[in-house]
């Protein structure tokens, strides 16, 4: 619990966690109607309780902030802006953190690569974040790493909430709304306006007593035990970068819609060729050419820069100016012997289920069985399918059972597939039987017309 006072909560009886007690299928309870005067509705935030504070971005500013942040109490919320669409990097470009006794702290990580201190002196302490695994990885690029950590999105979806948004959730527990018009914004720019830099201290404005509301929900509901274990594992896991795909180019929108190899290779000479300009240049690579011109390029193979400039997509001039690169690429694939022509790659794991009925009946049985298992039981949990097993590891589970059939090794290979133990524990005693051959339907025995 944040020693902070509250901003302007909500009565403590209309929050979620000091309801009645009830069963965890109930439906968490939205609080009531807000504090405004005017209508009874919402209130907007507008600007942080403090006002908005300037980014740090020296030095001395920077050890200011350390020291303040030490000297403060409770939960730390933090959060972590971005330029995605705009940069090629997913890296930080404005990291946010407000903690009782602190106040709130917009540090610019562009001078100030380095926030090991920073993490010093919050890293024993709770941190609260909204979608961490969004953050994560960036606030790891600077030196930051939770040892614990909250999750409110997460939470969310634990206690059964339909809209699990920051603005949504503000909303409905606090009765606060907020702005979200920067959200695609480009945090890479210089400097960053007024009105971007109230957004960005608005997002770690609440997230405490957010955190405060959910924790009592999740109380109330009986799945505090499943939260922790979600968030352990997002402390244990959450840092890593993203996995590099083996063929990355095969994401191309619209590929789906290319017939050949040889259509394949001119896709993917040209993604590489985008990609290695969008690296050098730090931009995102649908800035320097949009998916769409890439498939256009590969069904016509043009051989030619008039031909190439009539598609659509390469009409821009910074598109224009790169014409002979793309061509280039489109006679590489096109010299390309056969033998080293794109072949589908070999499927990891189960194929896709459309398929499984050709394939393996059987298994396409087990499959149903497991799949109505998950929804059956977070429908009486009240989870969503997704947070009570990943979908990859039903299929997994259902192509591949244990060979000996019994909880235990159930249990164990769900284990192996990250599972958590909150989510064996319910799933376990309901999968196993699902996995088991279907009995044969018995035949009704008709009587004997020749017995009395």
């Amino acid at each position: 619990m944040t020693d902070e006072p509250p901003l302007r909560r909500r009565p403590a009886e209309e929050l979620p966690g000091n309801a009645p007690q009830h069963p965890q299928s109930a439906q968490p309870q939205p609080a009531g109607e807000g504090a405004d005067p005017a209508n009874g509705g919402p209130v907007p935030l507008i600007a942080p309780r403090d006002g908005t504070p300037d980014p740090v971005a020296a030095p001395a500013e920077l050890a200011e902030v350390v020291a303040r942040f030490a000297a403060g109490t409770g939960p730390v919320a933090l959060d972590a802006e971005r330029a995605s669409g705009y940069r090629y990097s997913q890296r930080a470009y404005l990291v946010q953190l407000r903690r009782a006794g602190a106040g709130t702290a917009l540090i610019d990580p562009l001078p100030l690569p380095d926030l090991s201190a920073l993490d010093a002196a919050i890293g024993e302490a709770e941190w609260v974040l909204h979608a961490a695994s969004q953050d994560l990885p960036c606030l790891a690029e600077v030196g930051l790493r939770p040892r614990r950590l909250f999750d409110t999105e997460l939470a969310a979806r634990l206690a059964g909430f339909e809209r699990v948004g920051l603005a949504a959730l503000t909303e409905q527990l606090l009765g606060f709304t907020l702005e979200k018009h920067h959200s695609a914004a480009d945090w890479s720019s210089r400097p960053l306006p007024e009105s971007w830099l109230t957004y960005a201290a608005l997002d770690v404005e609440l997230l405490t007593d957010l955190r405060d509301a959910l924790d009592a929900e999740l109380a109330r509901q009986g799945k505090s035990e499943w939260a922790a274990e979600e968030f352990a594992a997002l402390v244990r896991t959450g840092a890593r970068p993203p996995r590099v795909r083996a063929e990355p180019w095969r994401r191309t929108s619209g590929i789906h819609r290319l017939r050949g190899a040889r259509a394949q290779a001119r896709v993917r000479s040209m993604w590489y060729a985008r990609d290695q300009i969008a690296s050098r240049r730090d931009a995102a690579p649908g800035r320097v050419l949009p998916d769409s011109a890439i498939i256009a390029a590969a069904e016509l193979d043009p051989k030619d820069e008039k031909t190439l400039l009539t598609l659509p997509g390469f009409g821009g001039r910074s598109v224009r100016r790169l014409a002979r690169t793309w061509l280039a690429a489109l006679d590489d694939a096109r010299q390309l012997p056969e033998d080293s022509l794109p072949v589908t790659p070999a499927v990891e794991g189960p194929p896709p289920p459309h398929r499984w009925a050709e394939r393996d009946p059987v298994a396409a049985g087990r499959l149903a069985r497991c799949r109505e298992v998950v929804v059956r039981i977070a429908g009486e949990h009240n989870l969503p399918p997704e947070n009570l097993i990943t979908p990859d590891s039903v299929r997994r589970l259902a192509w591949t059972p244990p060979e000996k059939l019994t909880e235990e090794t159930v249990a164990e290979t769900l284990r192996g597939l990250n599972a958590r133990e909150w989510q064996i524990g319910l799933l376990v005693p309901h999968l196993t039987p699902a996995l088991s051959p279907e009995p044969p339907t018995p035949t009704p025995t008709l009587p004997d017309p020749s017995l009395p």
